[in-house]
């Protein structure tokens, strides 16, 4: 028992330096130079609600520095969103944007970004269509890098890594390590595996075409995770996912540590009907968890002398991968929540397997095996 304990231990770190390498592998930040494929693009942004971030975020999708012509449709579920006067005084502030926001008042589904997503498709006018979340803010040039793997007929659908932009409390700075050091890092690891067949919900570029191929968002509408289905529905046309290594942020509000344990127990839940199997296995991979429980179980200084140094290279590349997905965020003076993180996580893996209620969006929903939501 205690040699299989080391053995894990051993595995655990394995994998998290096989993370690390893929990670650093990968050409993150790089632009591409001058980009000649520029089609026009639509570009769908549901919003719900409004807060001190909403106009940076907006802002910085109808300033895009791109060379043609870019409509934005911006979709709210009722027009006593409070989103409707600040977007509407902001429209009217800057009146050579093509911008237009849409009521899209009918529920269409269980997921209701989703069912905006089907109303504002319909006012599309470009072959090209980016989906982009509300708290997503992006670099000027971020739709000249992300359009252009586009111009590769094979590829159907383009999406990028994104980071949690500023963590402003102590449990924001925990879930910081989860996205900005392990979850990109973790998605690079399983492409040494298998070509990606999922997308990654914070933005994704696609053609008309492909999403005719799926059946529209119509086909998503009942779907927690919209954005894995629309990945994978797209690779099983026979198109590849294509990973734009410009990083966008997302503003968040701040969160204390019970907004944080319910999104991540959301996230965990949707993986675990998403990847079954590779859900399963990841608790392999918590460095953490193994190397403490070997602790545990044998309380030797040979073995606290190991596992110190388990729990020292895990800070260490957390720390180092955080840095890299988001240079100068003072990620070094919480790297010391990267083992918190791992043991969180360790409860939030037995949890996923333990129910199937989540809350999202104010809601409380049943999470059936397929991913559909059904509204408790």
């Amino acid at each position: 028992m205690l040699s299989a304990l080391a053995l894990l231990s051993a595995l655990s770190l394995l994998l998290a330096v096989w993370q690390w390498v893929a990670a650093w592998r990968f050409p993150l930040h790089s632009r591409a130079p001058e980009p000649a494929f520029t089609p026009a693009v639509t570009l769908l942004k549901p919003l719900k609600g409004w807060d001190d971030q909403s106009a940076d975020c907006l802002r910085s999708w109808l300033n895009q520095q791109y060379p043609a012509a870019v409509q934005v449709l911006l979709g709210i579920a009722s027009a006593d969103d409070p989103a409707a006067e600040p977007i509407r005084r902001l429209l009217k502030e800057n009146p050579t944007w093509n911008a237009q926001l849409v009521v899209c008042p009918n529920a269409l589904g269980a997921n209701a970004k989703v069912s905006t997503l089907i109303q504002l498709a319909r006012l599309a006018d470009h072959e090209i269509i980016a989906v982009s979340d509300a708290d997503v803010l992006a670099p000027p040039d971020y739709l000249c890098n992300a359009v252009a793997p586009l111009r590769k007929p094979k590829v159907g659908l383009v999406n990028s890594f994104y980071r949690l932009a500023q963590p402003s409390t102590l449990a924001m700075q925990c879930e910081a390590i989860a996205i900005n050091a392990d979850f990109w890092s973790q998605v690079l690891q399983g492409q040494t595996l298998q070509p990606l067949d999922f997308a990654l919900g914070a933005v994704m570029v696609t053609r008309r075409e492909q999403l005719a191929a799926i059946g529209g968002f119509a086909a998503l509408a009942d779907y927690l995770a919209d954005d894995f289905q629309l990945g994978n529905r797209i690779v099983r046309t026979g198109k590849s996912i294509a990973i734009c290594p410009v990083v966008v942020d997302c503003l968040s509000t701040p969160m204390g540590w019970r907004a944080v344990w319910d999104h991540q127990l959301r996230w965990s839940r949707t993986i675990r009907v998403c990847k079954p199997l590779p859900y399963a296995f990841s608790i392999l991979s918590n460095a953490t968890f193994w190397p403490l429980l070997w602790l545990f179980g044998m309380p030797t200084a040979n073995v606290a002398l190991a596992v110190g140094g388990c729990v020292l290279a895990r800070i260490v590349m957390a720390a180092t991968l955080q840095n890299r997905l988001a240079p100068g965020n003072g990620s070094w003076a919480y790297c010391w929540l990267a083992p918190v993180k791992d043991l969180m996580q360790f409860a939030l893996w037995l949890l996923a397997f333990c129910g199937n209620h989540i809350e999202w969006r104010g809601q409380r929903y049943r999470l059936l095996r397929d991913g559909k939501l059904v509204r408790i």
